[in-house]
């Protein structure tokens, strides 16, 4: 019996201390999507990103897979070479 990922994490997130950790990484998460996201709305590959940026491709990859912490200079470059500008934003979150 095969399980679905969604199914499983729903599961899991049944745990408060793993739920706690999964909100914890929510904002990384968002990153993650957000520059996979604006990437391949301009149709660019990481290779191609890569040489508009001067970031390795393998550096990119690991910024996508979570396994990378990037500084905001470096979304910075990658948000230029999308031809594309980030904006962070402070927002409440209820628990002020």
């Amino acid at each position: 019996m095969s399980v679905k990922f969604d199914d499983f994490l729903k599961e899991q997130l049944q745990d408060p201390e793993i739920k706690k950790e999964y909100d914890d990484l929510q904002p990384e998460r968002a990153i993650i999507q957000a520059l996979i996201d604006a990437r391949l709305q301009t149709g660019m590959t990481q290779k191609e990103l890569s040489e508009k940026t001067g970031i390795a491709q393998g550096d990119i990859s690991k910024l996508e897979r979570g396994n990378s912490n990037p500084s905001i200079r470096t979304l910075q470059r990658l948000a230029a070479g999308m031809g594309m500008s980030i904006q962070l934003k402070f927002i409440p979150n209820g628990n002020a």
